[in-house]
């Protein structure tokens, strides 16, 4: 299946906030209706995305390389390896920033203790901005549940547990959030499952997708058992911006 990232004309505008955002959510069923540009997760774009190259420490217990993001009959895989110095993982990510609109992952995460396969948008002061971030994130201890989060200039603490009734480690399935000025909610196969309304954040940031087992947060995580190589794949993403 193709992997593609869909941008509305109205994109550009909406990443600089300069489009109403009280309208209605597009049907997720719907999401390439209209103008779209398109990618295949064929090969690595890289006038679009651009593949992480270093170490955010803390509870990410390895280092992102570029080895570790590849493609695969039309699919993403993001790689959690290990080499002489320690563990290695894989991020990938957009080189432009996009505001409120529908985001959408078609994904199967790693099901392994201590690990996360994630999709987000994230901006912070390495973009020069106040952090921002909208998490759709798998625990790898129990993949038949999904974790949903966001953070408002750095405060975060809404994490909300959905449980999917199904293993999703163990095939495709869609996942998305919309996000307007004043809420965000969640969707699993089309179907809304959660919505937020509290300290909504407003800061257009990158899409985002990363593989990567953690270190001191085992009440989170659990402990990690050192399996490798493991991976997360990605057959496509879709961002479409409201609509009047």
């Amino acid at each position: 299946m193709k992997s593609i990232i869909s941008v509305a004309s109205t994109a550009l505008l909406s990443a600089l906030g300069l489009i109403s955002t009280t309208m209605a959510a597009p049907s997720p069923a719907a999401a390439w209706n209209g103008s779209h540009d398109v990618m295949d997760f064929n090969y690595h774009e890289s006038n679009r995305f651009e593949m992480s190259n270093w170490s955010n420490g803390d509870m990410f217990n390895c280092v992102w390389t570029p080895n570790n993001d590849s493609f695969e009959n039309g699919k993403l895989k993001l790689t959690i390896d290990r080499n002489g110095s320690g563990y290695t993982c894989g991020e990938y990510r957009t080189k432009n920033y996009y505001g409120f609109g529908m985001y959408q992952v078609n994904m199967k995460p790693i099901k392994n203790p201590g690990v996360v396969s994630s999709f987000f948008t994230y901006t912070g002061p390495s973009d020069g901005t106040k952090w921002d971030e909208i998490d759709i994130e798998f625990l790898g201890y129990d993949t038949t549940k999904v974790q949903f989060n966001y953070y408002t200039n750095g405060v975060g603490n809404h994490e909300h547990v959905h449980y999917l009734g199904f293993d999703a480690s163990q095939g495709f399935h869609t996942y998305g959030f919309f996000w307007s000025r004043n809420s965000i909610t969640w969707y699993v196969d089309g179907k809304a499952v959660y919505t937020a309304y509290s300290n909504i954040p407003d800061t257009p940031g990158k899409i985002m997708m990363n593989a990567w087992c953690g270190t001191g947060v085992d009440d989170w995580l659990r402990a990690y058992d050192g399996r490798t190589p493991i991976s997360a794949y990605y057959d496509w993403v879709s961002y479409d911006a409201p609509q009047n």
